[in-house]
C-alpha cells in the first residue's frame, strides 16, 4: 500500500502527522535525556554516600579496618562506587547513542518533511494555475460565443429590415462573422488548454503527487524503524552493565562471606592485650601481730628491723589494681613508656614501620636524583647539576636522620620485646605500691600481683580502704623510717596524678626522689613523709646523690 495511491487526496492529514511523528521523536528523546540526567545524579549521590563512610586516614577508624566485618563494609563501600560508576556508565551511552544520534536524526528528518512539502505545495500551485487557466480559457469561449450569436441576430434583424441602408447591412454582417471568428478561436484555446490540463492533471495526481508521497512515507518509516532500534538500545545500555552489576554484587556477597567472627574476637585480644598477668590471690593480712609486739621491746625492735624494708605510709592504703592503666594527662612519651607491655611493643614496631617506608621513600629519591645529575652532568643544557648537588645533601641528611630514628625505636622495641617474655620477673614495686605489715608470707603474695613492668596491681572492684581505729599501738608503726632519699628532681611539666599509687606534682616543684626509674617509666618521688608516689620518669629531671649507687643525671 502507497500513500501516493491512497492518500492521494489527504496532503493536509499527511503533513499534520509526519509533524506529529517528529514530536514523537523529540518527546522519546527528552524522556531519555531525563533518564540520563537521573543516573547521573544517582550515581553522584552514591559516590559521596561510598565516601562519607569511607575511613578516615590517620583515625581511630583506620586502627578498626584490620576486623573482618569492618574490611567487609569497606568492600561494600568500594563496590557501591563501582555500581555508581555504572550507573555513569549507562548515562553516557544514553546521551551519545541515543540523545545525540537521535537530536541529529529529527533534524534531518525536519529539513527532509519541510523539502518534500514544499515540493508538494509547488506541484498543488502548478495544478490550481493550470486550472485557473482553464477556467479562464472557458470563460473566455463561452463569452465569445456568446457575443457571436448576438452579433449573428443583429445582422439578421437589420437584413429583414427595409429601412436599413446596405452599408449598415455590411457592417452587421462583418461584424457577426468578426465575432463567429473570435468564438471559433476562443473555441480553439480552450480546446488546447483544456488538454494541457488534463495531462497536467495526469500528471499530478499520479506521478508528481505518489513521488513526493512516497519520499514521505519512506521517511515516516525510517522515523518508526530508528525509534524501533532506539529503544532496543534503551533496553541494551542497561544490559551491558547488568553483568559489571552483578560482579560489584558478586563482591558484596563475597566481602559479607569473608567476615570471620572467631578471627574478629582473636583481633580484639591482639589490639587490647596488655601483656599483664592477672593479679594473685589476696593473702589474709594478720592485724593481731601487732599486739604481740607489746610482748617485749626485743620483739617490737626485731619488728621494726623486719619491718624497714616495706616502709608504710600511714593512713593510706596504695592497693589498686593496674594503676597505671590509665593514660595520664600530658603529652605522650616519644618511647611510649606510658602503655602496658603488649600495646607499647605494637606502637614501636607501627613506628619502626613507618620510619623504614619514609627511609626507603628517601633512598628512591635519592637514586632518582643521582641518574638526573649524572644526565645533566653529560648534558648541561638540559638542566644544572649544582642544583640537584644540593638536593642530594638534603635527602642524604633526610635519610641520616631517619636511621638514627630508626635505630632508637628499634633499640626501644628490642628492650620490649627483650623483656616481654619475663612477665613475672620484675617485683620492684612491691614496697611502693602495697602496704604490708612486717611479715614475709604478705611480702610474696604482693610480689604475686606486681604487673610485668614492677606494678602492683588490685582490681577497682575490689578496692577496700583499710582504715584503722587510732589505738595505743599507731605509736608503733608511725615510727617506722621510711625509705632513705636518694636524690632530688625538678617536674619539668605538670602532672595530675588521678591513678592510685601516683602523686600529683606541679611545673617547676622540687621533690625528693627515693627510688629511681626501673626501666618501666615510672619514678618514685616524695614531698613528704606522708605523700610519696610514682610520676612518669619523662615528666621529670632527676638529680641523684653523688654517693647513690648508679647515680646518674637524667631527663
Amino acid at each position: 500500500m502507497s500513500w501516493g495511491t491512497e492518500l492521494w487526496d489527504q496532503f493536509d492529514n499527511l503533513e499534520k502527522h509526519t509533524q506529529w511523528g517528529i514530536e514523537v521523536l523529540e518527546k522519546y528523546i527528552k524522556f531519555v535525556k531525563e533518564r540520563a540526567e537521573i543516573e547521573i545524579n544517582y550515581a553522584k549521590q552514591l559516590r559521596n554516600l561510598s565516601k562519607k563512610y569511607q575511613t578516615k586516614k590517620n583515625s581511630k577508624e583506620e586502627e578498626e579496618s584490620k576486623y573482618t566485618s569492618c574490611k567487609a563494609f569497606q568492600t561494600t563501600l568500594n563496590e557501591t562506587n563501582d555500581y555508581a560508576g555504572q550507573h555513569e556508565v549507562i548515562s553516557e551511552n544514553m546521551t551519545s547513542m541515543i540523545m545525540t544520534e537521535l537530536t541529529r536524526f529529527v533534524q534531518e528528518l525536519k529539513q527532509e518533511r519541510k523539502s518534500n512539502f514544499h515540493e508538494g505545495r509547488k506541484a498543488q500551485q502548478h495544478i490550481e494555475t493550470c486550472w485557473k487557466q482553464l477556467e479562464s480559457s472557458k470563460r473566455r469561449f463561452e463569452r465569445d460565443c456568446k457575443e457571436a450569436d448576438r452579433a449573428q441576430q443583429y445582422f439578421e434583424r437589420m437584413d429583414a429590415d427595409i429601412n436599413v441602408t446596405k452599408a449598415d447591412v455590411e457592417k452587421a454582417r462583418t461584424q457577426a462573422q468578426i465575432r463567429h471568428q473570435m468564438a471559433d478561436d476562443s473555441k480553439g484555446d480552450y480546446s488546447s488548454v483544456l488538454q494541457k490540463f488534463n495531462h497536467e492533471q495526469q500528471e499530478h495526481y499520479h506521478t508528481h503527487i505518489p513521488a513526493i508521497f512516497q519520499k514521505l512515507q519512506d521517511m515516516e518509516e525510517r522515523r518508526i524503524a530508528r525509534l524501533g532500534e532506539s529503544l532496543k538500545n534503551y533496553a541494551e545500555i542497561d544490559r551491558q552493565v547488568i553483568p559489571i552489576i552483578g560482579k560489584c554484587l558478586d563482591g558484596i556477597t563475597k566481602s559479607a562471606e569473608s567476615i570471620n567472627s572467631k578471627q574478629d574476637s582473636q583481633t580484639v585480644i591482639e589490639s587490647f592485650k596488655s601483656g599483664f598477668e592477672p593479679p594473685g590471690d589476696v593473702d589474709f593480712e594478720d592485724f593481731t601481730q601487732s599486739m604481740k609486739r607489746t610482748v617485749s621491746d626485743t620483739s617490737l625492735t626485731n619488728t621494726r628491723a623486719e619491718g624497714k624494708s616495706e616502709p608504710k605510709t600511714p593512713g593510706k592504703s596504695r592497693g589498686k589494681l593496674w594503676p597505671f592503666i590509665k593514660k595520664n594527662k600530658g603529652a605522650t612519651p616519644e618511647d611510649f613508656s606510658n602503655l602496658p607491655p603488649e600495646q607499647r611493643r605494637k606502637k614501636l614496631q607501627q613506628k619502626v614501620d613507618e620510619l623504614n617506608k619514609e627511609t626507603q621513600k628517601e633512598i628512591d629519591q635519592r637514586d632518582a636524583l643521582t641518574k638526573m645529575k649524572d644526565v645533566y652532568m653529560k648534558n648541561p643544557q638540559m638542566g644544572d647539576a649544582a642544583s640537584v648537588a644540593q638536593k642530594l645533601i638534603e635527602v642524604g641528611n633526610n635519610i641520616e636522620k631517619l636511621r638514627i630514628e630508626v635505630q632508637k625505636f628499634e633499640g626501644w622495641l628490642a628492650e620490649v620485646e627483650g623483656r616481654l617474655p619475663a612477665r613475672n620477673d620484675n617485683s620492684r614495686r612491691q614496697s611502693a605500691l602495697y602496704e604490708t605489715q612486717n611479715t614475709a608470707p604478705v611480702n610474696n603474695c604482693a610480689q604475686d600481683r606486681e604487673s610485668p613492668d614492677g606494678s602492683y596491681t588490685e582490681d577497682q572492684s575490689q578496692e577496700t580502704e583499710v582504715k584503722v581505729t587510732p589505738t595505743e599501738f599507731d605509736d608503733d608503726f608511725d615510727d617506722e623510717e621510711p625509705l632513705p632519699t636518694i636524690g632530688t628532681c625538678k617536674a619539668l611539666y605538670a602532672f595530675d596524678g588521678e591513678n592510685e599509687g601516683t602523686i600529683s606534682v606541679a611545673e617547676g616543684e622540687i621533690l625528693n626522689v627515693i627510688e629511681e626509674d626501673k626501666g618501666d617509666g615510672w619514678t618514685r618521688i616524695q614531698r613528704s613523709e606522708e605523700e610519696e608516689g610514682y610520676v612518669p620518669t619523662s615528666y621529670i629531671e632527676v638529680y641523684l646523690d653523688k654517693n647513690a649507687k648508679g647515680a646518674k643525671t637524667y631527663i
